[in-house]
Parts: C-alpha cells; sequence; structure tokens
C-alpha cells in the first residue's frame, strides 16, 4: 500500500521522444487541469497517447501498468501511486499538479492554455497569480484573457444558475435555483448578458452576507466567501469565470470523469460538462442539508445517504464546520477534508492501514487537503470513524 507522496524527477527528455504517452489522473479537478495540459501539449507534438482517471491509488496503479509497453512508451501518473511505479509522478501533495504540469509543457517547448491553468489552481486550493503561480496569471493578462471585476466566481453569465449550484459558495438557498432568484428579488437585476459592475458588485454583497449570516455557519465562512468574490473574469474562455471553471473540473472529475478529459483537452463539450456539473451540486447540496452530523475534539462528521462524499466534505469544512477536519460518511465511502496547511496524504494512507484488515475491498486515495475510501458498504460507520478519531 506504499504511495509516493512527494513529487517525482520530472523531465521532459522521455515525452520528446516516446512513440506512445499513457497518461493516469486523479479524480480531481487539479489533477485534471493538469492532463489536460498535458495532453494538449502532446497531442501538438503529434504523439500518441491515452487518458484515463482512476478513483484510487489502486485504480491509477493498475492503469498505469496495465499491458505490456513499448521500449518507447512513456507513464505520467497525476497522483499518487504504488511508490515502485516506474513512471513520471506528479503527485500533487505538496504543490498544485496543474504548476508542475504547466512547467513541464513549457519545457516540451509549448505554451500552456494559462486560463486552463489557473482553474487547475483554484481548483487545488491556490490564488490565482499567487507565489511561484505568478507567470500564468500574467500570461493569461497580457493576451487579455482575464479580467478582474466584481460578483462571485461561478461558471455561467446567469448568476441564479450558477449560485445555485455552486459547490464553491454554501448558503441558505444553495441547491435551489427557485430559492436563489426569490433571494435576488430585492436587486432588479437586468437579463443575464447585460449585467454591469454595480450588478456584480450588488450579487457579491448579497452571497457574501447570505454566506456568513446563516444560522448554522462557521467562522471559516468568511475566509471562504472571501475567496469566491471578485472573480477572474474569462471573455473568450469556456466558462464565465476562472473559478466557475475550476467548479466544473471537479465536479466532471468525480461524476463523469471522460466528460471532465473532453473538457480539459478543449474538445467542445462545455454544455454537457454544465449539465454533469448542476446534477452535482444539487445532490451535495441536498446531501449536506440532509445530513447526521457529530462533533469530536479536532473532527466533525457527517453522515450521508446519497451524495459526493468527497464535495460534501469540502463544503462543510468551508463552511459548516467548527472543527478543523471533516468526515463525511457514505455508502461504501468516506472522505475527509481540512482547512489546515497540514497535507492528509500520510493520515489517510495510515488510516487506509489501520482498516485493511477489517474492512473488506478497501481502497485509498489522497490529496493535498483531502482524502477519499472506499470499502464493502457492508462496513459498519462506527468502524470508518472510530479509526479516523485515532488519528486526528
Amino acid at each position: 500500500m506504499s504511495t509516493e507522496g512527494r513529487t517525482a524527477e520530472a523531465t521532459p527528455a522521455p515525452l520528446e521522444s516516446a512513440g506512445f504517452v499513457r497518461l493516469v489522473s486523479s479524480a480531481d479537478g487539479d489533477a485534471l487541469a493538469a492532463t489536460g495540459l498535458l495532453a494538449r501539449a502532446i497531442r501538438e507534438h503529434g504523439t500518441p497517447f491515452q487518458v484515463t482517471v482512476g478513483r484510487t491509488v489502486a485504480e491509477r496503479t493498475e492503469r498505469a501498468t496495465i499491458g505490456e509497453p513499448e521500449a518507447d512508451d512513456a507513464t505520467i501518473v497525476v497522483g499518487s501511486v504504488d511508490a515502485d511505479l516506474e513512471a513520471t509522478r506528479l503527485a500533487a501533495t505538496d504543490r498544485a499538479a496543474t504548476l508542475e504540469a504547466a512547467e513541464l509543457v513549457r519545457e516540451l517547448g509549448e505554451s500552456p492554455d494559462p486560463v486552463l491553468a489557473l482553474a487547475g489552481l483554484v481548483a487545488a486550493g491556490s490564488e490565482p497569480g499567487a507565489g511561484e503561480s505568478e507567470w500564468v496569471l500574467e500570461t493569461a493578462r497580457d493576451r487579455g484573457l482575464v479580467d478582474r471585476r466584481a460578483g462571485v466566481a461561478v461558471p455561467t453569465a446567469d448568476p441564479v444558475d450558477g449560485l445555485a449550484h455552486s459547490t464553491r459558495v454554501r448558503a441558505p438557498w444553495s441547491g435551489d435555483p427557485d430559492a436563489v432568484r426569490d433571494a435576488f428579488s430585492g436587486l432588479e437585476l437586468p437579463e443575464p448578458d447585460a449585467l454591469g459592475t454595480d450588478d456584480h458588485r450588488a450579487i457579491g454583497s448579497l452571497v457574501a452576507l447570505d454566506a456568513v449570516g446563516a444560522e448554522d455557519t462557521v467562522e471559516a465562512s468568511a475566509r471562504s466567501i472571501g475567496r469566491a468574490l471578485k472573480p477572474y473574469a474569462t471573455p473568450e474562455g469556456p466558462f464565465a469565470t476562472v473559478g466557475g471553471y475550476a467548479d466544473v473540473l471537479a465536479a466532471t472529475a468525480r461524476t463523469e470523469p471522460g466528460t471532465g478529459v473532453a473538457l480539459a483537452m478543449g474538445h467542445g463539450v462545455d454544455r454537457a460538462a454544465l449539465e454533469a456539473w448542476r446534477t452535482h451540486g444539487r445532490r451535495a447540496h441536498a446531501a449536506l442539508d440532509s445530513a447526521s452530523v457529530s462533533r469530536h475534539d479536532g473532527l466533525f462528521v457527517l453522515g450521508i445517504e446519497d451524495g459526493p462524499v468527497e464535495t460534501v466534505a469540502e463544503i462543510a469544512v468551508a463552511y459548516r464546520s467548527p472543527e478543523p477536519t471533516v468526515l463525511v460518511v457514505g455508502d461504501g465511502e468516506a472522505a475527509l477534508a481540512t482547512r489546515t496547511d497540514e497535507s492528509l496524504g500520510s493520515t489517510v494512507e495510515a488510516i487506509a492501514r489501520a482498516l485493511e484488515g477489517d474492512v473488506d475491498g478497501l481502497e485509498y486515495d489522497d490529496g493535498r487537503r483531502r482524502g477519499y475510501l472506499r470499502y464493502d458498504p457492508e462496513t459498519d460507520d462506527s468502524t470508518i470513524i472510530a479509526t479516523t478519531r485515532e488519528f486526528r
């Protein structure tokens, strides 16, 4: 079960001479963006390639080793895999995979799509242009691809549609377009294509007030909603804002990875991706609405019957959890999310190791601030919760 949690040395030489490239991605927005950047560059080189998405470490390891590779084949894995796998690895536990992929693309002599790269950075929890990603934002600005404005980061021009299904925002009306429309009724907004700066500013103010003023909100919600405000608009991009693009990448990675891969590669599946994102958002907010709750020292536990466990955990830790780490337990799967700077990679692996002898069908995945477990649905929730508490 051992995995490599640090990024392996990634040099372009194998890719330049490869006869075939296999790309294997984690099921998250950052990894999907990184994979899309790499796939586009490999396509420009005219090299045949294949892209697959693996939800767990075991799945990615299997997909990276299946078949009999030729001597000049190359494999790139975005995410953790078994430690002895021979491949270029962008592990994304200490640094956004998107940033590593963008740098690798430049070393190959290609220009990474800066809007996709920015979306991947947001999906990884990074601020666009912060630190070593400054060049990505400056490239997008210089080319007129982004423009910061007032409002909220959603993928659609229609703010009602965008906010109802966004998983980057949690307010009393989340998941319900009619409730969002009622909340906006006093703003007297024009049609979506006629929204001006003052309209976007009014929307942003209302959303911020509703997000921090909800009955079950926590202090962290002020920081969380702040990251969703004043978005980078993308006039020529597939979606209205960088943050909205990130939300769609995350949704498709977890629910329709084939659509997500096509989106990241620029294959014009925007409409299908938006439909997947809407369904994903509705399910996530509905699951959070009906979740059972228990609080422990350092850990907030939610039980859900149906819904994307990782997304529910991320929304909860951002807006609803009084503890720094959230565990969401569903039907045969569970997810961890944290708002601390501590990587959950070693924690999730330790939990998996502790459960291995007692839980059938156990697989796991790790990330910078998230973790995922999949197991036999007959497993008692208390087993997962008790073991997780030992490590949190």
